[in-house]
Formats: structure tokens, sequence, C-alpha cells
């Protein structure tokens, strides 16, 4: 049976959406409103994000790792080996943030519980390679690996349900008996007992099944729940077992869409009544509860803009309930009673420091004490994307045992990573260490005139508001390398660089664009060369030239900034294209003529020399141009070896990292990791003979 909603136009469907508090469900959400509706009210109204404990985040990785090994499987490749799918677990878990993890007392630190995670999935990783026959015996074709079914209008116990469903099936395959059947992955502390597992499974497997059936108008036969216990059983039976559910009998169909039913039809009259009152039951232990009056104090105290996790279409909805809430609230409960009881239920959240009322240095100041470390933060700088603070570290203290901290310290202070420097920070003569938090950048550092010095060209400031610069009349800073990824601020960076470079006198600059951006930018006085072969000739043209200054003596100077240059090395000419082919000699032959016989050269087109390659000519002027007065900024958006070789990087002794997907980057960069903490639009970090280590700088917006 098809959804009458199925057929609303774009127009419609926004309207009629309009009315509700929510613009979708799913199982999970229909299972937390039956067993919590505050619960639900949290996550799915206001868009809270709970922690996930080590265990849950183990899970996830462990699907990741699945996920990657039934694509393959998909495909008849070679299979992922252990190693294999480790490597892809241990990398989910690595690089989930910090602020993700849910601290408890048997794993109070990021790391503790990164080490839990981690143990876990091997466990579970093992498991599923030792029992895998209970997944690949039967099945002849793997149809579709972790699917989105998105906007979903189904009918569920005859009833055409107003909200599109959202559902995610690990797995759907063809087995070799015909039968259509999706398979859901779980791991598990204990199995499911046996006899509540078509209470507890049966209306999930509907929810996928009325899905996948109204989306793909595939028939599915059976779902299976394969459950992967990490802990050992004592008996040596097989940690994996499998859960199958028949669903080829209307009857059981039926029986299971009216269990789910119930549930849902009381999710959809409460998020299309604003004025609902969502119970909250104290005996749910899946939720944390002290988080979960934390929110409800919220309620009634914030306005709608201090919920960053709300569907912003429903903002208007959202801001009407909360201020009936508020009325409603504030008639019956002193708001000083309501903050009470938010400052006391936050005390029993014991390691979620972003729910405590405490200024940032207080936590810095707790979270190290909590491991042993005494500090004090001394200094606090407020810089344009992130703030410095400077501790005061007590004689004795290791550093190494601060660094081994910086995802603890990034939890407690709500922010993806904070970044430690390796070296002190000296300032009005006292040694610090440096701790920066990126933050959403409230003001620009305007391009100006006034902070450019002779040839020292300006490439920002630190947040101690001091100019970072790059000497062009200092021998050993010739060439920069700019490294950033889109929205970073490298292009941003590259026209101030530009623009200082001519206030500056610099006469002759040249910019090697194969991407065309800069020709959009209306740069004057400057020379741009975009088409490949218009690149190529370009630097031909400037080896011929810095050999003759090197005949003349002259050092003028000359910048080039050469954007994406990996990209132009790898399209630019190779092999015998850069031949260099002539007519020559290669004997004699006889010619009849009306005057007899006589002999004539014998010419052939034959390979006189080639040409340098695109690369080599860079080379070249980088090694020796710097002598006559050539100066090169060469930039990319791929931090990988295979751009930035160690080679290249030797040639480039000032390195200016922006923002990059990962550490790696970073480290091929810089050296060491960073840059993948930066807030992007021109939050950088700048290695350079000038400065004794890595410094944070904001770069210069010129519009």
């Amino acid at each position: 049976m098809e959804s009458i909603y199925k057929n609303l136009t774009t127009d419609e469907l926004a309207k009629h959406l309009g009315q509700f508090l929510v613009s979708s469900w799913s199982y999970s959400a229909v299972s937390t409103f039956s067993r919590n509706q505050k619960a639900y009210e949290m996550q799915s109204v206001y868009g809270y994000r709970s922690k996930s404990s080590a265990t849950t985040i183990a899970g996830n990785a462990y699907h990741e790792a699945l996920q990657q090994y039934f694509n393959l499987f998909k495909a008849k490749e070679a299979l992922p080996e252990l190693v294999d799918l480790e490597t892809i677990a241990y990398n989910y878990i690595e690089e989930t943030d910090p602020r993700n993890w849910k601290l408890q007392k048997t794993t109070p630190s990021v790391e503790e519980c990164i080490t839990q995670a981690s143990a876990t999935v091997s466990k579970l990783l093992q498991n599923f390679l030792k029992d895998i026959s209970v997944y690949v015996d039967e099945i002849d074709e793997v149809l579709d690996v972790e699917h989105y079914g998105k906007g979903i209008f189904v009918t569920i116990n005859g009833v055409d349900i107003p909200l599109p469903l959202y559902y995610k099936v690990d797995l759907v395959v063809k087995l070799k008996s015909g039968k259509i059947v999706i398979i859901d992955h779980k791991s598990k502390q204990s199995y499911t007992p046996d006899d509540a597992v078509k209470l507890t499974n049966g209306k999930q497997a509907i929810t996928y099944i009325k899905g996948y059936e109204a989306e793909k108008g595939i028939k599915v036969d059976e779902v299976w729940f394969i459950e992967n216990k990490f802990s050992q059983n004592r008996d040596k039976s097989p940690q994996l077992i499998k859960f199958p559910l028949d669903m080829t009998s209307e009857d059981e169909r039926r029986y299971y869409e009216v269990l789910l039913y119930e549930g849902l039809r009381s999710l959809v009259h409460a998020v299309n009544d604003p004025d609902y009152v969502y119970i909250m039951n104290d005996s749910d232990n899946l939720v944390d509860l002290a988080e979960m009056y934390e929110f409800w104090t919220k309620t009634l105290l914030l306005d709608v803009e201090d919920f960053t996790g709300i569907d912003p279409t429903k903002t208007e909805l959202i801001k009407q309930r909360l201020k009936k809430i508020k009325d409603t609230g504030i008639k019956t409960i002193n708001p000083t009673v309501i903050k009470q009881f938010r400052q006391n239920a936050a005390e029993f959240i014991q390691y979620d420091y972003s729910n405590k009322d405490m200024t940032q240095e207080e936590k810095i100041e707790h979270v190290l004490r909590r491991f042993g470390t005494i500090v004090k933060v001394a200094k606090i700088f407020n810089g344009y994307s992130s703030n410095t603070y400077l501790l005061q570290i007590d004689a004795g203290t290791k550093i190494n045992s601060i660094q081994s901290h910086k995802l603890d310290l990034a939890n407690a202070l709500d922010v993806s990573t904070v970044r430690i420097s390796k070296e002190l920070t000296v300032y009005e003569g006292k040694s610090y260490l440096a701790v920066e938090l990126s933050k959403k950048r409230e003001r620009d550092l305007n391009f100006t005139k006034k902070d450019l010095v002779d040839m020292k060209i300006p490439i920002g400031r630190d947040n101690f508001e001091q100019i970072v610069h790059w000497d062009l009349n200092n021998h050993s800073t010739p060439h920069a390398l700019v490294c950033g990824a889109t929205g970073s601020g490298k292009s941003v960076e590259l026209k101030s660089i530009i623009e200082f470079s001519k206030l500056a006198g610099v006469k002759h600059i040249i910019i090697l664009d194969p991407k065309f951006e800069f020709c959009r930018m209306g740069l004057k006085g400057v020379k741009i060369y975009s088409e490949i072969l218009d690149i190529e000739t370009a630097l031909e043209n400037l080896v011929i030239e810095m050999n003759e200054r090197v005949k003349a003596g002259s050092e003028e100077k000359t910048l080039i900034i050469f954007d994406e240059f990996a990209d132009a090395q790898s399209q630019g000419r190779k092999g015998k294209e850069l031949d260099i082919m002539e007519m020559v000699e290669v004997g004699q032959q006889k010619m009849k003529t009306m005057f007899g016989e006589t002999m004539v050269p014998k010419m052939k087109l034959q390979k006189v020399g080639s040409k340098n390659t695109l690369e080599e000519n860079l080379r070249i002027l980088l090694q020796k141009g710097r002598s006559v007065g050539f100066r090169i900024v060469a930039a990319t958006q791929r931090a990988s070896v295979k751009v930035i070789t160690g080679d290249a990087k030797a040639n480039f002794p000032v390195q200016i990292c922006f923002r990059v997907p990962k550490e790696i980057d970073s480290k091929v960069v810089l050296d060491e990791g960073g840059a993948e903490s930066l807030a992007g639009g021109g939050d950088g970090l700048i290695r350079s003979p000038e400065y004794p280590e890595l410094v944070r700088f904001q770069a210069y917006y010129k519009p």
C-alpha cells in the first residue's frame, strides 16, 4: 500500500511538516520515546548528542570495519584480514571527537576510553572472523551495505504515518535459497534472552522491512540479528549467534506492526502538539539521569538560540514552546531554585565538565590536578581564531604528562581538540607552557599597510598581537611552502602576500595558477599563467633569466606564486613529450636531375635533446634562484608525502600550514600535528628559521 503523503509536492511537504516539532521518525526514536519521553525530547527535538561510552564507540568501530569487509565481499575482491579490520576500527576510535567520549569511574580519561574501546573492538573482530560462517555460508549475493533510507513515507498497521521514516540497515543479502534477508550487526556484553527476541527485535525488524520495501520495491523474507558477544563464553561455544525472524507470514508482520504502531502513534501525537508534556522516566538506565535533569532545567532558563542542535526549520515552533514552558515554570518554581537545582544536577555528572559552572581556566587546572599535575593558568590571551592559556608549572613536573592528557582537556573544555606547545613560551621574562583552544572567529585581521617593514612580508599576527613575517631579504628563508584544505584561508593568504610584496617594492610578480583561481581576483601589475603549456614555458624562461642574472650579478627581487603546484606537476609533459626533434643530416643519397645524377643530403627527424620537466625547472629555480633574487611560494591542498617529499621540503625553509583534514597531513608539512585542529578561515601555523618554535597566527584578510 502506497502512503498518501508520498505524492506531496515540495511546497505541500514543507507546509505539512511545519506542523510537527520534528521532521522524521526512526525505530530508535520510537524506542526512546516509549522508554523515556524526556530523553526523546532532549535528543530528537532539541538535538542533544549524548556522550558515548567506550563500549558504544567500540560497537560503532566494529560496524565501520564490517562495512569495509562486506563492501569488498560484494565487489568480489580480496577480503581484509584481522590486521586490516583492526586498522579501520582503530582509526575510527582515534578520530572520535574527544567531546563524544563518556567518562566513567572505570574509564575516567579519554586515553583510558580509547584503550578499552580498542581492546573491545579487537575481541569483536576476532570473533567475527572466527565465526564468519554464521554470515557467509548461506549468502549468494550482497545487495546493500550500510544502506541509509531517508524520507520514506510508509504505512504501519494500515495507517499512513504523517512523518517520513529514516532508517539504516547494515546488510541486505540474497541467500542461495533465493530469500532476501536484512542483517543487523549487534555487539553485546550478554546475549538477548530467547524469549525476548521477538518483542525486542520484532519492532526493529518490521521498521527495516517497511522502509526497505517501500524504497526498493523488493520483498524481504527474513531479518537476522547477529549478536557478537565480546566477553568470552565459558563453554567455548561460538561468540556469534544468529537470531532469525521469518517475515514471510502476513500474520507475523501484522503482529509486529501492531507492536510498533502503539509507540509510534503516541510519538506522532506528541510532536504534533507544541504544548505536549514529555514525561521523565527516572528508572531509565540507558540515559544519564543527571544529564536529563540538567537538560530539563535548561528548557526552563534558556532561549532557543542557546540550543545548538535544533533543526533550523523548527526554531519558531520550539521558541513558542520554550516560552510557554518558562512562563509556566517560573509561575510555579522560583528561578533561583531552578538554577540551584541545575547546579545540583550537574554535580552528579561526575566527569562531564561541559555541564560544570566553571571557567575554562578552572577546568584546565582541575582536569590536570585530577591526573596529578598541578598547574596555574597565569595568563589568557584572546586571539582571533583561538585563545592561548599560559600555564605556570610546578618545578619537577614532566611536560609530557600534560601532553598525554590533551584529549581529556578537550573533552572537559568542550572543544574538538587542544594544541599544547612542545617548547616553553617565554613571556615577560618567564617560561610558561602554552595551551591553545580553537574558537569561532569573532573579528577579522584586516590588511593594513602599516604592518609592513622593509622586505619583511607580514604573514599574520599571533595571539600576543605580534606580527609574524617572512623576510625576503633573509637568505635563510628564501622560499615558502603553503598548505591548506578548501576554506582554510590559503588563497586569501597568498593574495595578502602578493599585495604586501607590491607595497614592499617587488616589481616582478608572477603567478602560476593551473586552477584559474587568481584570474578572477583582479590583481594588477601581476603576470598570471594558467594553461599548463604556458606555465611550463614561463618556468623555462625563468630558468634562462636566472642564468643571465648569475652572469650579470643581478639580485633583483622576483616573487613567484605557484598555486596547486602538485596538480601542475601531474599535468605537465613527461617522457617523449619533452623530446626536442629536428631534421638532421644522416648521410648522402643519389637524386636524378635533368643534368644527371647528383648526391644530396639525406635528412631524418631525430631527437637532438630533451627539455626539462616542469618539476625539474622548479627545482632549479628553488636551489639556484635564491642567490639572484627569486623568491618562491609553492601552495597545495594535498599534503601527501608523494607531493611534499623530503627533498622538496628541504627547499622550503618557511612552512605554513592552514587547516588540513588529518594529523598525518600536518606532520607531512610541519613535522608535527596541530594543523588538523585549526579553526579555518586563516587560522594557521608557521615554521621558520626566524622563530624558535612553531607559531600559531591569524592571516590577514583583504577583500
